[in-house]
Protein backbone atom coordinates (compact mmCIF):
# COMPACT_ATOMS: atom_id res chain seq x y z
CA UNK A 1 0.00 0.00 0.00
CA UNK A 2 2.89 2.33 0.78
CA UNK A 3 4.29 2.03 -2.76
CA UNK A 4 0.86 2.65 -4.25
CA UNK A 5 0.64 5.95 -2.35
CA UNK A 6 4.19 6.89 -3.38
CA UNK A 7 3.41 6.14 -7.03
CA UNK A 8 0.21 8.17 -6.90
CA UNK A 9 2.03 11.10 -5.30
CA UNK A 10 4.86 10.98 -7.84
CA UNK A 11 2.45 10.78 -10.79
CA UNK A 12 0.35 13.68 -9.54
CA UNK A 13 3.43 15.75 -8.68
CA UNK A 14 4.60 15.26 -12.27
CA UNK A 15 1.17 15.75 -13.82
CA UNK A 16 0.48 19.08 -12.11
CA UNK A 17 3.40 21.14 -13.47
CA UNK A 18 3.44 19.34 -16.83
CA UNK A 19 -0.25 20.03 -17.48
CA UNK A 20 0.10 23.69 -16.48
CA UNK A 21 -3.65 23.80 -15.78
CA UNK A 22 -4.64 24.81 -12.27
CA UNK A 23 -8.40 25.18 -12.67
CA UNK A 24 -10.47 22.89 -10.41
CA UNK A 25 -11.86 20.91 -13.36
CA UNK A 26 -8.41 20.08 -14.72
CA UNK A 27 -7.02 19.29 -11.28
CA UNK A 28 -9.95 16.89 -10.86
CA UNK A 29 -9.06 15.28 -14.20
CA UNK A 30 -5.47 14.91 -13.03
CA UNK A 31 -6.52 13.36 -9.72
CA UNK A 32 -8.80 10.92 -11.53
CA UNK A 33 -6.22 10.02 -14.17
CA UNK A 34 -3.47 9.39 -11.62
CA UNK A 35 -5.84 7.34 -9.48
CA UNK A 36 -6.94 5.20 -12.43
CA UNK A 37 -3.34 4.64 -13.53
CA UNK A 38 -2.27 3.56 -10.04
CA UNK A 39 -5.29 1.29 -9.52
CA UNK A 40 -4.70 -0.42 -12.87
CA UNK A 41 -0.98 -0.82 -12.09
CA UNK A 42 -1.73 -2.25 -8.65
CA UNK A 43 -4.32 -4.69 -10.05
CA UNK A 44 -1.78 -5.83 -12.66
CA UNK A 45 0.71 -6.48 -9.86
CA UNK A 46 3.40 -4.21 -11.28
CA UNK A 47 3.66 -1.78 -8.37
CA UNK A 48 6.58 -3.36 -6.55
CA UNK A 49 10.03 -2.60 -5.15
CA UNK A 50 11.64 -2.31 -8.60
CA UNK A 51 8.90 -0.37 -10.39
CA UNK A 52 8.62 2.24 -7.61
CA UNK A 53 12.14 2.34 -6.13
CA UNK A 54 11.52 4.94 -3.44
CA UNK A 55 13.93 3.02 -1.20
CA UNK A 56 16.77 4.34 -3.40
CA UNK A 57 16.04 8.03 -2.93
CA UNK A 58 18.27 8.72 0.08
CA UNK A 59 21.19 6.61 -1.16
CA UNK A 60 20.73 8.14 -4.62
CA UNK A 61 21.40 11.58 -3.18
CA UNK A 62 25.00 10.43 -2.59
CA UNK A 63 25.33 8.39 -5.81
CA UNK A 64 24.09 10.91 -8.38
CA UNK A 65 26.65 13.67 -7.60
CA UNK A 66 29.44 11.07 -7.75
CA UNK A 67 28.13 9.82 -11.13
CA UNK A 68 27.92 13.38 -12.48
CA UNK A 69 31.55 13.94 -11.44
CA UNK A 70 32.61 10.70 -13.16
CA UNK A 71 30.75 11.76 -16.31
CA UNK A 72 32.54 15.12 -16.24
CA UNK A 73 35.96 13.48 -15.81
CA UNK A 74 35.23 11.08 -18.65
CA UNK A 75 34.13 13.96 -20.87
CA UNK A 76 37.48 15.63 -20.29
CA UNK A 77 39.36 12.39 -21.10
CA UNK A 78 37.36 11.83 -24.29
CA UNK A 79 37.91 15.46 -25.33
CA UNK A 80 41.66 14.97 -24.85
CA UNK A 81 41.56 11.83 -26.97
CA UNK A 82 39.70 13.66 -29.73
CA UNK A 83 41.85 16.79 -29.63
CA UNK A 84 45.25 15.09 -29.21
CA UNK A 85 46.30 13.67 -32.57
CA UNK A 86 49.03 11.53 -30.98
CA UNK A 87 46.58 9.51 -28.88
CA UNK A 88 45.63 6.42 -30.81
CA UNK A 89 42.03 5.28 -30.58
CA UNK A 90 42.13 1.61 -29.69
CA UNK A 91 38.58 0.32 -29.22
CA UNK A 92 38.15 -2.81 -27.19
CA UNK A 93 35.52 -4.98 -25.57
CA UNK A 94 36.02 -5.82 -21.91
CA UNK A 95 33.98 -8.04 -19.60
CA UNK A 96 33.13 -7.14 -16.01
CA UNK A 97 31.32 -9.13 -13.37
CA UNK A 98 28.55 -7.22 -11.63
CA UNK A 99 27.77 -7.74 -7.97
CA UNK A 100 24.23 -6.40 -8.06
CA UNK A 101 21.52 -8.79 -6.86
CA UNK A 102 18.47 -7.30 -8.59
CA UNK A 103 17.54 -6.41 -12.14
CA UNK A 104 17.14 -2.80 -11.04
CA UNK A 105 20.71 -2.75 -9.67
CA UNK A 106 22.10 -4.23 -12.90
CA UNK A 107 20.03 -1.72 -14.88
CA UNK A 108 21.49 1.19 -12.90
CA UNK A 109 25.03 -0.18 -13.26
CA UNK A 110 24.72 -0.75 -17.02
CA UNK A 111 23.28 2.70 -17.59
CA UNK A 112 25.91 4.34 -15.38
CA UNK A 113 28.61 2.75 -17.53
CA UNK A 114 26.87 3.88 -20.71
CA UNK A 115 26.35 7.43 -19.41
CA UNK A 116 30.08 7.72 -18.83
CA UNK A 117 31.57 8.98 -22.14
CA UNK A 118 33.93 6.59 -23.87
CA UNK A 119 32.19 3.43 -22.65
CA UNK A 120 29.00 1.63 -23.67
CA UNK A 121 27.46 -1.46 -22.13
CA UNK A 122 26.83 -3.66 -25.16
CA UNK A 123 25.54 -6.80 -23.51
CA UNK A 124 24.54 -8.38 -20.22
CA UNK A 125 24.37 -12.11 -19.59
CA UNK A 126 23.60 -12.85 -15.96
CA UNK A 127 26.27 -11.01 -13.98
CA UNK A 128 28.64 -10.64 -16.96
CA UNK A 129 28.68 -7.15 -18.48
CA UNK A 130 30.22 -6.63 -21.90
CA UNK A 131 31.54 -3.08 -22.19
CA UNK A 132 32.93 -1.33 -25.27
CA UNK A 133 35.59 1.32 -24.66
CA UNK A 134 37.12 3.67 -27.22
CA UNK A 135 40.61 3.39 -25.70
CA UNK A 136 41.73 0.17 -24.03
CA UNK A 137 44.00 1.92 -21.51
CA UNK A 138 41.06 3.99 -20.24
CA UNK A 139 39.14 0.91 -19.09
CA UNK A 140 41.52 -0.74 -16.67
CA UNK A 141 38.72 -1.89 -14.38
CA UNK A 142 39.42 0.33 -11.37
CA UNK A 143 36.67 2.84 -12.15
CA UNK A 144 34.25 0.10 -13.08
CA UNK A 145 34.96 -1.70 -9.78
CA UNK A 146 34.32 1.56 -7.91
CA UNK A 147 31.09 2.10 -9.84
CA UNK A 148 30.09 -1.53 -9.25
CA UNK A 149 30.65 -1.12 -5.51
CA UNK A 150 28.77 2.18 -5.38
CA UNK A 151 25.78 0.79 -7.27
CA UNK A 152 25.74 -2.22 -4.91
CA UNK A 153 25.63 0.22 -1.97
CA UNK A 154 22.88 2.22 -3.71
CA UNK A 155 20.96 -1.02 -4.23
CA UNK A 156 21.38 -1.85 -0.56
CA UNK A 157 23.53 -4.94 -1.09
CA UNK A 158 27.02 -3.52 -0.58
CA UNK A 159 28.79 -2.04 2.39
Amino acid sequence: MNRVLWLWGILFALWLPLSNHFEPLFIGFGLATCTIAVVVGARMGIVDRESVPVHLVWRGIRYVPWLVWEIFKSNVRVARIILAPRVRVDPSIVHFEASQKTDLGRFIYANSITLTPGTVTTGIVGDDFEVHAIVQEEIDGSEENDMNRRVAVLEGEGG
